[in-house]
């Protein structure tokens, strides 16, 4: 998944629940419930490679789809600061894959061999990119239906 929709979803999942420490631990959850959904998702192998001379492209697509999930559950939320938290909360396995990239350790390493490999196993099977943009943009209703109550 890109990240807007898991910051949508976070977000909007947190913002059902009103204890705040249960709310972060289903927004961290629902990174892995959406990735395990058939979606697409844009390259970072340059950060992996450690491509530094071709890292602009991809920081700069990696920030306005941070910005995006920002500035749409401020216009479709109540503008609560913890729904903030919980949109984090949200996307920090994909910063946890983007650490063991750049400095693996054992606690990346093990969280690698749970959120990119087994979580995402749908990855590589032949599912139609239709099917793949329509679990994400129904992702996307869904958040902003719930992020309106």
């Amino acid at each position: 998944m890109i990240l807007f929709v898991h910051l949508l979803f976070g977000a909007a999942i947190g913002s059902l629940v009103n204890n705040i420490p249960l709310a972060i631990i289903l927004a961290l959850l629902s990174h892995y419930f959406l990735d395990f959904l058939p979606h697409i998702e844009y390259s970072i192998a340059n950060l992996r490679e450690k491509q530094w001379d071709k890292k602009m492209p991809v920081i700069l697509k990696v920030a306005a789809d941070f910005c995006l999930g920002i500035l749409l559950i401020f216009l479709f939320s109540k503008n609560q600061p913890i729904l903030y938290v919980y949109a984090l909360v949200a996307i920090l396995p994909d910063g946890f894959t983007i650490i063991h990239g750049i400095m693996p350790n054992k606690l990346t390493k093990l969280h690698n061999e749970i959120h990119p490999k087994r979580v995402h196993f749908l990855k590589d099977k032949k599912i139609s990119k239709f099917w793949r943009i329509t679990s994400q943009a129904v992702a996307v209703a869904i958040s902003i239906i719930l992020l309106r109550f």
